[in-house]
């Protein structure tokens, strides 16, 4: 399994062009990754997932495009080892993943109201964590894409906190922190099959949603189109839970 996602870290950090006129925006300090670190806290019966950037971290927000198409999305993310049916979702091949998102176009976690103003639905540029299941996917330039699946399709399995979309994507709404260079989200053990013993990596890296609109038939509806850094160096996943 380990030779896979080292497979897929060599296609994602050899791209060369980038489609998105956007991308480089954003590609400073702030999602320079130093350092990614998960613990166990025993005592809390919780995992704390860490990041630490050069920059400050979550510092950098993207800038809304007005419309859902061709929305921008920065994200944290911690690829994992852990299942598909460990944090909800069915059976179904990918790697689950835990990104820390932030962007200002929609908002995607309707249950959860982050900036505490009493209303649920305009909160999406403040960062939040979501399960997702990543593919490879070459349409895009950032070599992956979160798994969709056909609407009509009756036996896909979502958590129940998912926000409605046709993709491998849960609006948990765990507790996320940014502190000085470290943006960190806690995660209690019963959320995710009380596993503790599972590799990571972490990667920051800009995406981008798509509706179908002009020049977007074919690609994916939220697809990876630039990766700033990756903790690892090659997506290997070597680290572990502590």
């Amino acid at each position: 399994m380990k030779q896979v996602y080292f497979l897929l870290g060599l296609s994602l950090l050899t791209v060369k062009t980038y489609a998105c006129n956007k991308c480089e925006d954003y590609n400073n300090e702030d999602f320079q990754i130093k350092n990614v670190n998960v613990k166990h806290q025993d005592d809390l019966a919780a995992t704390i997932w860490e990041i630490t950037v050069k920059g400050t971290a979550g510092k950098t927000t993207p800038a809304p495009a007005g419309q859902m198409n061709g929305a921008p999305v920065l994200g944290y993310v911690f690829p994992t080892t852990l299942k598909s049916t460990d944090v909800g979702f069915g059976d179904t091949e990918g790697i689950v993943a835990l990104a820390l998102t932030s962007h200002p176009d929609f908002d995607d976690t309707p249950l959860w109201d982050e900036n505490a103003d009493r209303n649920f639905v305009n909160d999406g540029i403040v960062w939040h964590p979501h399960w997702v299941v990543l593919t490879q996917d070459k349409r895009v330039e950032g070599g992956l894409a979160v798994k969709q699946f056909d609407p009509k399709d009756t036996g896909v399995v979502l958590p129940p906190t998912n926000p409605g979309m046709p993709m491998y994507m849960d609006s948990p709404g765990f507790q996320v922190i940014t502190d000085r260079n470290t943006i960190r989200v806690v995660v209690p053990d019963y959320r995710m099959n009380n596993k503790t013993d599972f590799s990571y990596d972490g990667i920051a890296a800009f995406m981008q949603v798509n509706t179908g609109g002009e020049g977007g038939k074919n690609k994916p509806m939220l697809g990876v189109y630039k990766v700033y850094s990756v903790a690892s160096g090659d997506l290997s996943l070597p680290y572990k839970v502590k």
